[in-house]
């Protein structure tokens, strides 16, 4: 039979728990990879400074707890019928919290935020940005959460004192809700979200002692590093009745690597939320690449051996549409933004670089900024939309661009998914501007799915990854059509807007 562990699970779900930007979800699966039931609900985003993003750790943890109990009820699955629960998260926002009252010690300081650039810079200017990226794979940016502990320790009166006295736990959020879900008896994190703090040394799979001296944190603050998929523990019996095993952490990326079946080298998916994020599975063997992309881990699944993956990470895509929607009321939803853009042949000379936060790869500009440029009296709203759509698919060219550089892998497709995957003319757009394939799964939640598939694996529901292999189905295949010579000249703007967006004033 082609699904043999059916009759050793009847009626038996993968609850996946992904915790993103901007909302909290979580989907359960069947044994056949479809979704069962899923439930999200949006959180609050705080601004408290220019280029400044923060969270409530305590609303992330009961928005994410409801949206587990709604999907419960609405697939009407119970508890007992859950084998496995698989956490992924949005992977470089840091918590800090009590480990006696399990209390956050101030909000959480997300990904976005650029508070510490100022140190990076300083950090560069030491000359550690080398030595870090040899030791990490990762380039000195505030995106990552190493920086973001130190802020906290020498930001909140007291931190420093009580971490070192071992009062106090800090980690990703794959950490808290791990911490939360288990009643505290567990203060873990998994290799994928380790590889992001600038912490952790890649080569070993632990935290390196010679970084947490130059950044001056404890080792006691940081969690335990385990494989991806592994017996993490339980859920604490009064949030679900029950005790539910929880067998899989795994930072969102990674996990839509995964959950794309992106587990051969030189497979690549682009997942577009929030910002837009390129991983190309590299082996088992970090690929140190000549260029500005990332050296991360892709996963570890128990005793096998780490995988690996080179990254782009663009801070804005569908951002942008959000800020379209709700800064300027040109959207009633992101969704319109289809029907806009197609009403008009082309961006009317309009470009849109979002760099709201900065830059990420490959320029990690941490002090850009957007902007729109080419405007005339002739620029409608549906001009803006269009050009901000074409933001994604230059930015993800940028990226795409270094990675066959630095990889020598020969890219055949792009597999895609996340929120603006359903938005047909903008794959369209995306496959006319790589001159490649763009495939868009028939599920498309690849970054749960991702997190589920690691859970059941490790919870023996699947034998394997041939088995899984049967469970991705390709949905629609976008080939390129446009002519090369409008796509080049398109792009050739786009450069020269992002510099004059790295050339405003500082």
């Amino acid at each position: 039979t082609r699904f043999p562990r059916a009759t050793l699970f009847p009626m038996q779900y993968i609850l996946s728990l992904d915790q993103g930007t901007t909302s909290c979800r979580a989907f359960i699966f069947d044994l056949k990879g479809a979704v069962v039931a899923s439930a999200q609900h949006e959180f609050a985003q705080y601004y408290p400074q220019p280029g400044w993003v923060e969270h409530s750790p305590v609303e992330i943890f009961g928005t994410q707890y409801q949206v587990c109990c709604q999907a419960l009820a609405q697939g009407g699955v119970s508890a007992q019928q859950i084998t496995a629960l698989g956490i992924t998260n949005q992977r470089e926002t840091l918590v800090v919290w009590d480990r006696a009252t399990g209390e956050p010690i101030n909000n959480a300081i997300v990904w976005q935020c650029r508070r510490t650039a100022a140190f990076c810079e300083e950090l560069k200017q030491r000359g550690w940005e080398q030595k870090i990226r040899a030791k990490t794979g990762l380039l000195l940016d505030p995106y990552f959460s190493g920086t973001k502990i130190k802020w906290v320790l020498d930001n909140v009166p007291g931190a420093h004192q009580r971490a070192e006295r071992g009062e106090l736990a800090a980690g990703t959020i794959d950490s808290w809700l791990l911490w939360k879900f288990t009643g505290g008896a567990v203060h873990a994190t998994d290799v994928s979200n380790a590889s992001r703090t600038l912490l952790l040394n890649l080569e070993r799979g632990e935290w390196d002692a010679d970084l947490l001296e130059l950044f001056d944190i404890p080792a006691s603050l940081l969690p335990r590093v385990l494989p991806s998929a592994t017996q993490y523990g339980e859920t604490h019996e009064s949030w679900f009745g029950r005790k539910v095993p929880i067998l899989a952490l795994v930072g969102d990326q990674q996990a839509a690597l995964f959950g794309q079946a992106c587990w051969q080298p030189g497979r690549v998916k682009s997942t577009y939320g929030t910002g837009s994020f390129v991983l190309l599975h590299t082996g088992d063997k970090p690929l140190r690449g000549r260029g500005r992309l990332l050296t991360t881990v892709a996963w570890k699944r128990g005793q096998n051996s780490t995988e690996y993956a080179l990254e782009g990470s663009v801070f804005v895509a569908g951002a942008a549409l959000q800020w379209l929607r709700d800064g300027l009321g040109l959207l009633e939803s992101a969704a319109q933004s289809e029907a806009l853009a197609r009403s008009v042949p082309d961006s009317g000379g309009v470009y849109f670089v979002p760099a709201f936060v900065g830059l990420g790869a490959p320029h990690w500009d941490p002090l850009a900024r957007g902007l729109i440029v080419g405007l005339t009296r002739g620029t409608r709203r549906e001009h803006l939309v269009r050009a901000a759509l074409e933001a994604a698919a230059f930015q993800t060219r940028d990226l795409l661009a270094e990675m066959t550089i630095d990889s020598a892998l020969s890219l055949r497709e792009l597999r895609v998914d996340g929120g603006m995957a359903a938005n047909n003319f903008f794959l369209q757009l995306q496959a006319d501007c790589l001159g490649q394939p763009v495939v868009r799964p028939r599920q498309t939640e690849t970054t749960a799915l991702g997190a589920a598939f690691l859970a059941g694996l490790e919870a023996g529901m699947w034998g394997g990854l041939d088995e899984l292999e049967q469970l991705w189905v390709p949905d629609r295949v976008f080939e390129p059509s446009a002519e090369r010579s409008q796509v080049e000249a398109a792009y050739a703007g786009w450069k020269k807007a992002v510099e004059l967006a790295r050339a405003w004033p500082r």
